[in-house]
């Protein structure tokens, strides 16, 4: 897997000097998040969706199953490890209430065609990772707001049986926990800032004013900055005694938010620089495109024989259309002695192994593309099906360096 991130570090690095390799974040959405927290342990499928548990979570399950065990313990009728079981079991349906959150997301998603990678539990809580971006903003608002409305109805359901049902006080004291955890849950899954799905809901609102989503991302990244700070200082104040609000989680949930509202941000602004130009832009120079009119002599001689190393050779007709592809291997199986006398079109072979993208796609796109479907190259053609050449990932990272070096001439 880090292998096939490698360009977009390089090409993250071209753009903006030396930044974080986690930012390749801004061109696959969601991959970071698989990069990021190696080590995960696939336990099965929800739904058809892979279902993991990041090593982490083992500590979190651990840490609240005691703390709930000891406040259970406190019931007389709880003797021996019944409210260490008991403990265990809240945990567990918590975490449970955690993935019901993570599946909104993921079955609205799936809705509007969107592939559902996988969801983990790690560390702060759960996450849904999506093959793409929803395409409009209502679309993002939607996949956003799901989340914390499962939460919020889950806070119902819990708060009705708990009151409407006679229990024993160690249950209802569960259902009850579970109630206002819920309730937490989507609260504070809507504050307004990225990465939380509230940053998602407003980056959502300004696409939809702006008409741009990497508007969007910057003015909800900020909002995330300023409450990860904001948790930061809350976290430190109790940590010092200063404070009886907050505590050394709240400082590491501001630094959770923080880090990742800066990605965010960071991300936005790849993706805008990226946005302005199009394949056209960056075809590779002396791309390996030849006429149908040649002998194999003339193509050996003029385009293989001591010239830049390419394996294989676009071919077009006269008037420049794309006709299919010619593998340098493939003159062996010809006698040198028939070279002046054979067409290449002898060797020509299809262009369906081609991935073709139209000269006007934004290279936003064309890095999407070659990173999605692990391409080395790209074929760059007109609407009218006339060749223009290649992209290579190693011309794209030439030409930002340039772009990049005349901008802060």
């Amino acid at each position: 897997m880090p292998g096939r991130f490698s360009f977009l570090l390089q090409l993250l690095t071209e753009v903006n000097g030396v930044i974080d390799n986690l930012i390749f974040l801004a061109l696959v959405p969601n991959n970071w998040r698989r990069y990021k927290m190696n080590g995960n342990i696939r336990v099965g499928n929800l739904f058809g969706i892979p279902f993991y548990i990041n090593p982490s979570w083992f500590f979190v399950l651990g840490l609240i199953t005691l703390t709930y065990g000891r406040d259970l313990s406190q019931f007389p009728q709880l003797t021996g490890i019944m409210p260490w079981l008991l403990g265990f079991f809240a945990a567990i349906l918590l975490f449970a209430s955690v993935v019901a959150h993570e599946l909104g997301h993921s079955f609205v998603a799936i809705a509007q065609g969107i592939e559902v990678k996988s969801i983990t539990l790690f560390l702060f809580g759960g996450l849904a990772t999506l093959g793409r971006e929803s395409k409009t903003p209502l679309e993002a608002f939607l996949v956003a707001i799901a989340g914390p409305l499962v939460s919020l109805l889950l806070f119902g359901i819990f708060l009705i049986i708990g009151s409407n049902i006679s229990l024993s006080a160690p249950l209802a004291a569960i259902l009850s926990l579970l109630a206002y955890i819920n309730l937490a849950l989507g609260l504070f899954n809507l504050i307004p800032g990225l990465p939380l799905d509230g940053g998602n809901i407003l980056k959502a609102i300004v696409w939809q004013v702006t008409g741009n989503p990497n508007k969007g991302v910057l003015f909800a990244s900020r909002f995330g900055q300023f409450f990860g700070w904001l948790a930061i200082v809350i976290g430190a104040l109790s940590i010092l005694g200063i404070s009886q609000f907050g505590s050394a989680w709240t400082l590491l949930i501001g630094f959770f938010l923080l880090q990742n509202a800066g990605f965010s941000a960071q991300s936005a602004k790849v993706q805008d620089f990226l946005s302005r130009y199009t394949a056209k832009d960056v075809i590779s120079p002396n791309s390996p495109v030849v006429p149908i009119n040649l002998t194999l002599r003339e193509f050996a001689n003029n385009y293989v024989i001591g010239k830049q190393q390419w394996s294989k050779f676009l071919v077009n007709d006269s008037e420049g259309k794309l006709l299919g592809v010619i593998n340098v291997e493939a003159l062996k199986t010809i006698p040198t002695s028939q070279w002046t006398e054979v067409n290449i079109g002898r060797l020509l072979q299809t262009s369906e192994s081609l991935k073709l993208v139209l000269s006007n796609t934004s290279l936003l796109d064309v890095v999407k593309i070659l990173e999605g479907e692990n391409l080395s190259q790209v074929t760059v053609v007109e609407e009218n099906g006339t060749v223009l050449g290649l992209i290579e990932k190693a011309s794209i990272l030439t030409f930002l360096a340039q772009e990049t070096q005349s901008q802060t001439a």
